[in-house]
C-alpha cells in the first residue's frame, strides 16, 4: 500500500511539472499549466482508486462494449456520409459526434451487464464458470479457519496455491479471541493457532493481505469484493457465503461439501460396529456417531446406551446438515455384509 501512495504522489508531481513546462512551452502561464497538471493527474488517481474494487473480467467487458460501440458509430457516420455528400458536412460532423457518445455508452452498458456471458471468458459458458478459471489464489474465511480442517487439507497437498488472508480476516480472529465469552475466546484463540501453524508449514503457502474496503462494513461482502479483486477463490465452510458468492459469480469451494464428498459410501443392509452414546429423539431410539461426525441411530437401542455392538444399515437419510444412518441390532440369524 505504502508502494502504491508513493507511485501516485510522484504522478502528480510530475504531471504539475510536465504541465508547468508545457504553458511555457506554448507560451501560456505557467502556472495555469502547472495547475492544470495537478488537476489531471488528481482526476486520474481519483478514477484509479474507484476502479480498484472493479474485477478485470468487468473492465475487459466495458473496453469491449465501447471499441464495439465507437465501431458501429463510425459505420453510421460513413453511410450518412456518403448519403449528404458535401453538402452536409456540419451535419455530418454532428452526427458522428451525437453517435459515438450515444454508441459508446450503449455498447459499455450493454457490455457490462452481459459480461457473464461472453463465451471467450468461460469457454464453455456460464454455467461452467467454476471448472474454467484457473487462478490458484484461494481466500480464506474467518469460519473455515477456526473450523481449522483446512490446515490437514492443505498438508496433503489436495489445495495448491496461495493461501491468502486478508487483515481485514485476521482482525476479526483477534476480536473473537478478545471476546469476554469463554467458548468465542477459545475459538479465536484456536483460528490464530490454527495460521500460526499454517505459516510455519513447509508446504502452505500463506500470504497476509493488507487490501480493504473502508465502504463496504460486512466481513462476507469484503471477501467476495477481494475475490473479485484478486480473481481468486473463496474457501469456507459458511452456507449462507457460499450462496451468496456464486450468485455473484465468485468461485467458492467449501469444505463441507468437499467432507460429504470423500464420506465412504454405505448402502443398506451392510453390517457396521457402532458404540451406543446417548438416546434418540423417537421413543427407544439410541444414537451412536461414526468416526467423521455422521449420525448413527439404533432402532430400539435405547437400552443398549454405553455397549459397543454391530448393527445393520436399513436406510439413509441425507439432509443439509448431513448423513443419517437408521439401523437396528444385528441378531444372529441376519446374514453380514461388513462396513469397512
Amino acid at each position: 500500500m505504502l508502494v502504491m501512495w508513493v507511485i501516485r504522489v510522484l504522478f502528480v508531481i510530475i504531471s504539475s511539472i510536465v504541465g508547468y513546462f508545457t504553458a511555457s512551452y506554448l507560451n501560456v502561464n505557467q502556472w495555469q499549466g502547472f495547475t492544470a497538471g495537478l488537476i489531471f493527474a488528481l482526476v486520474v488517481v481519483v478514477i484509479e482508486r474507484l476502479l480498484k474494487n472493479v474485477s478485470l473480467k468487468e473492465i475487459i467487458s466495458c473496453l469491449f462494449g465501447l471499441v464495439a460501440g465507437l465501431a458501429a458509430a463510425n459505420l453510421l457516420v460513413y453511410l450518412m456520409s456518403v448519403i449528404v455528400k458535401e453538402e452536409g458536412g456540419n451535419m455530418v460532423r454532428m452526427i458522428a459526434a451525437g453517435a459515438s457518445l450515444t454508441f459508446g455508452y450503449l455498447g459499455m452498458v450493454v457490455s457490462y451487464k452481459k459480461r457473464d456471458e461472453f463465451v471467450f471468458f468461460t469457454p464453455s459458458g456460464p454455467s461452467n464458470v467454476r471448472r474454467t478459471q484457473s487462478n490458484d489464489t484461494k481466500i480464506l474465511d474467518t469460519n473455515v479457519i477456526i473450523d481449522g480442517r483446512i490446515l490437514d487439507i492443505c498438508e496433503t497437498s489436495f489445495i495448491e496455491g496461495k493461501m491468502v488472508i486478508p487483515r481485514f480476516v485476521l482482525n476479526e480472529l483477534q476480536y473473537i479471541a478478545d471476546s469476554a465469552d469463554v467458548l468465542r475466546r477459545n475459538r479465536g484463540r484456536r483460528g490464530l493457532d490454527i495460521l500460526h501453524r499454517m505459516q510455519k508449514s513447509p508446504n502452505i503457502d500463506v500470504r497476509i493481505v493488507e487490501e480493504d474496503f473502508p465502504d463496504i462494513r460486512e466481513v462476507d461482502a469484503k471477501l467476495i469484493a477481494l475475490a473479485k479483486q484478486m480473481g481468486g477463490k473463496v474457501i469456507t465452510n459458511d452456507f449462507n457465503l457460499n450462496q451468496v458468492a456464486e450468485l455473484q459469480s465468485v468461485i467458492v469451494l467449501n469444505i463441507n461439501e468437499l467432507a460429504n464428498a470423500v464420506k465412504p459410501v454405505i448402502l443398506p443392509g451392510e453390517t457396521m460396529n457402532v458404540r451406543v452414546i446417548k438416546e434418540g429423539k423417537e421413543q427407544a431410539q439410541g444414537v451412536a456417531y461414526l468416526d467423521d461426525g455422521t449420525m448413527v441411530v439404533v432402532e430400539n437401542g435405547r437400552h443398549l446406551i454405553g455397549q459397543t455392538l454391530d448393527v445393520i444399515v436399513t436406510s439413509i437419510l441425507q439432509t443439509t446438515a448431513g448423513r443419517m444412518i437408521f439401523t437396528k441390532k444385528k441378531e444372529n440369524g441376519d446374514s453380514e455384509t461388513r462396513y469397512s
